[in-house]
């Protein structure tokens, strides 16, 4: 299997946490090879005016020009620190959030707790006097915004949740979302503060949806929805309708089935053993997933 391929087979049987990461990580990589390309050749504007476009204005007419930028920036990193130190903050805090919540919960808490924080962003560009002036050369990008409403939702559900740091050991997960927010705080005067009022308001979304959802109230909506909908109605894919009528199985042969898929599934472990994960075919592979569904 090739790395494409394995990285389409991980993409498509991976959850939505790992989706994320690998569409945040794939958009880091991409930005930033094509960056090194086009320093060799001696022109940096053109990656200039392609993080321009995908990063959010704090100009709010200038956002209507690209209005895509609401979606675009939280996905995308420019500096190498940060891209790799939120990948790491999305991996910790959503697989916190999936411990006690589901996928479509996630995407939606992700996506909504973004743009709360483009919204808090672009608010305090354009009412703060220490803003005055800045507001047409600003621009925001980064997932800050949606991780921090990820993990203070997931703290605001589960406050005394215990979490181990590395060279602090077992914290309650309450405090770790608070220190995070009170840095915000007492770290915006010495620079980008308008990312930081982004950061508090995916924050505030995140404590929100948190506080709704321990009195019974989901604000989270399912992102997907219309994709499948459209997906549902497209001709093309869809090979002629058969309508097929068959019996009941039997006992006998339902466990018959059962013991195949069975032998199956232990020869591919087996495999897994003597050569490991990556020697298996995309088709076992598939097999060892929908296994896994089934148990």
């Amino acid at each position: 299997m090739s790395i494409r391929e394995d990285i389409r087979h991980q993409f498509r049987t991976g959850n939505v946490l790992m989706q994320l990461v690998y569409i945040n990580a794939g958009v880091f990589v991409l930005l930033q090879v094509a960056t090194a390309a086009l320093w060799l050749f001696g022109d940096g504007m053109l990656m200039n005016l392609v993080y321009g476009q995908l990063s959010l204005p704090a100009d709010v007419y200038a956002l209507l020009y690209r209005p895509w930028a609401l979606l675009t920036h939280m996905f995308v990193h420019r500096d190498f620190i940060h891209g790799i130190f939120n990948l790491l903050w999305l991996y910790f805090a959503g697989t916190l959030f999936l411990n006690f919540l589901s996928a479509r919960q996630l995407l939606s808490t992700y996506i909504l707790g973004g743009l709360s924080g483009a919204a808090m962003f672009i608010l305090a560009m354009n009412v703060f006097p220490r803003f005055t002036g800045m507001v047409g050369a600003t621009d925001a990008m980064g997932a800050s915004a949606a991780i921090l409403a990820l993990l203070v939702a997931v703290a605001t559900l589960r406050p005394d949740h215990m979490v181990y740091l590395v060279l602090i050991g077992g914290v309650r997960l309450k405090y770790v979302a608070m220190v995070l927010v009170l840095l915000d705080v007492i770290t915006m005067h010495n620079g980008n503060g308008g990312g930081h009022f982004g950061h508090l308001g995916g924050a505030l979304f995140g404590f929100v949806y948190g506080a709704r959802l321990r009195s019974g109230q989901d604000l989270s909506i399912d992102l997907l929805s219309p994709f499948r909908s459209i997906k549902k109605w497209m001709p093309f894919g869809k090979g002629p309708l058969h309508v097929a009528h068959s019996k009941p199985l039997t006992d006998d042969e339902f466990n018959h089935r059962r013991k195949v898929r069975q032998d199956e599934v232990d020869a591919i472990l087996d495999k897994i053993k003597q050569s490991g994960y990556d020697s298996l075919s995309a088709k076992e592979k598939d097999t060892l997933f929908r296994a896994s569904k089934d148990v």
